[in-house]
């Protein structure tokens, strides 16, 4: 069989703009001379890359019309004289059992191979293994990765009419790139920023850009209240002080760190354009969708911690700003029920399949946990310490040492809770995702004592029915990933935020004591983090993993939000080489884009009919620009001066 190749359709780009003769008289009007030739040049080049990039090929492609995304077509060719049993895995799926792809008959004549065609998924690699159905004898074993879209055959017969069999894969027609090609992502790079040049110097954009990045006259209307710079104070989404007394400024770099993490989240929740890297990991290890809703807790106890202080400083007593945080919990958790359940899919909600755990119920857990804990240990000045105690260098650790017990006595509740809870047929400290994986001994123990807890303390109905581990590791129980027990670490990522909130408050003005404490703490959990994890994805003693909240996936993504924060902060409050923007507005308006990208995910133009569902380039546009119309959303209503607070 001939490698089949696909020829790229090349276009002149003279013929592009042939018979627009008009059309360019209009972009001249429009435009400034002195920009038009450049502005006309880059319009070309980038029409054009676009037709090189999705060109489709002229070579037939053989089941096309049936092939959905991420699917490839595989056809099995048996030169044997006896049937064989085709089965597949994933390279995903840690210590699983071999599932079933089909039977192909023996040959009909010699000479004369029987064929039987497949679908195979193209996310991950796949290993092949040929069966003699007979004597259940291992022929051969293929591993490859499919490419999507691409034909493929594969060719099992004997060597030199001998007893050894000999397993080919060949390559009948390349697979579509659903990924950037590189020549495609290196030209559109070039042509960016040429384009980016050129409108950079188009006056009407200057005015517009000027009027964009000056947002300090915005700023002062809104911080008013805050008096001049010197200090520091909470984020608008997270404060419980309506009116702080003493002026202070508010961080730029916290509300810029909370809006990237609320994007990321929006965009991943829209779809991700489909890509595997886009969705949630399976069981173990990390994906980018695994990585957001982390960093925001992080964020959202740093913002707690300013707010707790600021509402001290103001005279406000500690039981009152309980009650407004217990109210605020409250309100969240009720939204989480009942607003943006995801039951909703399934029509109007019905309380004995009512999800409970969410979100923003655990949001809401976390943020009143961590608040509790800081107003029960926060001071209400930190200007009158003394400078030389013997703790005055570790002072915004060794003073808060009674929530750091609260918090060490939780984490080893959840370490004897996960290792020593008995459940029912699985084994001790069991953390697997069930169902294939583990050679398929324990299918019904999804989560172990995570799952059992769920199922036993909210019943099965009330939770999460469809988790990640069923695409690859096809495990059927029911198991919520914001469940009981993770929610106990979720307090652990919360209060590493507090811990970010009580290095600002101390050291404030002082840059290189705030970084550095910070990638200190950064290194710390990056040392946990290897020490659980062995540096391994599933050989360590508590695996990286989303699902269960694990102990050292809070601690991984702690590491990462403390290296991330002194990125922000640098860039954006100290050097001031960044404004933080666009991620910047919808960090200051978080519950309302969040609660609303939920609410109105179905409707146009977060949401429309797509020409082909099973293009990932439709996919990505559509959740590009339905993410984008957030960003917007947020900036209109960060220059009206409007923010929804709960």
């Amino acid at each position: 069989m001939k490698r089949g190749k696909i020829r790229k359709k090349r276009e002149d780009t003279s013929s592009v703009l042939g018979g627009r003769e008009g059309h360019e008289e209009n972009i001249k009007m429009a435009l400034p001379e002195k920009n038009y030739g450049v502005f006309v040049l880059a319009l070309v080049a980038l029409l054009a890359a676009f037709c090189v990039a999705e060109v489709p090929s002229r070579h037939p492609r053989r089941k096309a019309a049936t092939l959905k995304m991420d699917e490839a077509s595989l056809t099995v060719n048996n030169e044997l004289d006896s049937e064989m049993f085709v089965s597949w895995l994933s390279d995903h799926c840690y210590q699983c059992v071999y599932q079933p792809l089909g039977v192909v008959p023996a040959r009909p004549a010699p000479g004369v191979p029987s064929s039987v065609d497949f679908t195979v998924g193209t996310q991950h690699g796949i290993n092949l293994q040929m069966n003699s159905s007979a004597l259940n004898l291992e022929l051969c074993t293929v591993q490859f990765h499919f490419g999507e879209h691409g034909n493929y055959s594969l060719w099992v017969k004997n060597l030199n009419d001998s007893s050894v069999v000999n397993c080919s894969l060949v390559t009948d027609t390349e697979p579509v790139s659903s990924y950037l090609r590189e020549y495609t992502a290196t030209h559109k790079h070039s042509i960016a920023q040429l384009i980016g040049y050129v409108f950079s110097r188009l006056d009407t954009v200057k005015n517009l850009m000027l009027r964009l990045g000056n947002s300090m006259e915005t700023e002062r209307l809104i911080n008013s209240e805050l008096g001049s710079p010197g200090g520091i104070v909470e984020t608008a989404t997270d404060s419980i002080l309506p009116n702080p007394a003493s002026p202070i400024r508010r961080l730029r770099s916290l509300d810029t760190f909370r809006g990237i993490s609320l994007v990321i989240m929006v965009f991943v929740n829209y779809g991700g354009g489909r890509y595997w890297f886009f969705r949630h990991e399976s069981w173990n290890g990390l994906t980018v969708a695994d990585l957001v809703f982390p960093w925001f807790v992080f964020i959202m106890g740093t913002s707690t911690s300013l707010s707790v202080s600021s509402a001290l400083r103001s005279g406000l007593t500690r039981f009152s700003l309980f009650a407004k945080v217990l109210w605020r919990s409250t309100q969240l958790f009720l939204i989480g029920v009942f607003v943006i359940n995801p039951n909703y899919c399934q029509g109007p909600l019905a309380w004995d399949t009512l999800r409970i755990p969410g979100v923003l119920q655990r949001l809401a857990f976390s943020y009143l946990a961590v608040a509790a804990l800081d107003l029960c240990v926060a001071r209400n000045r930190l200007d009158n310490l003394p400078e030389d105690a013997w703790w005055h260098s570790a002072r915004d650790f060794l003073l808060y040492w009674p929530a750091w017990l609260c918090v060490v006595v939780l984490e080893t509740v959840w370490l004897c809770l996960t290792f020593l809870l008995p459940v029912p047929g699985c084994p001790g400290g069991y953390l697997g995702p069930g169902g294939i994986g583990d050679m398929g001994q324990y299918p019904n123990c999804t989560g172990g004592a995570a799952g059992y807890v769920d199922r036993w303390l909210l019943g099965e109905k009330h939770i999460y029915q469809t988790p990640s581990s069923r695409l690859i590791y096809m495990s059927h129980m029911p198991f919520d990933p914001e469940g009981v027990l993770g929610s106990i670490n979720s307090v652990l990522m919360a209060f590493l935020g507090l811990q970010a909130g009580k290095i600002l408050l101390h050291y404030k003005n002082q840059h290189s004591s705030i970084m550095s404490r910070f990638l200190i703490w950064g290194l710390v959990l990056g040392v946990i983090s290897a020490t659980l994890t062995k540096c391994s994805l599933n050989e360590g003693f508590i695996p990286v993993n989303k699902n269960l909240w694990s102990l050292s996936y809070v601690t991984t993504l702690g590491c990462f939000a403390f290296v991330f924060l002194v990125l922000v902060y640098y860039t954006v409050d100290v050097r001031k080489w960044w404004s933080g923007a666009p991620f910047f507005y919808p960090g200051m308006n978080s519950i309302l884009v969040y609660v609303g990208h939920e609410v109105l995910e179905e409707y146009f133009p977060f949401r429309w009919r797509m020409a082909n569902s099973q293009s990932h380039a439709e996919h990505l546009t559509q959740n590009l620009l339905a993410t984008s119309c957030w960003v917007l959303i947020s900036f209109v209503l960060y220059r009206k001066k409007i923010f929804w607070k709960i």
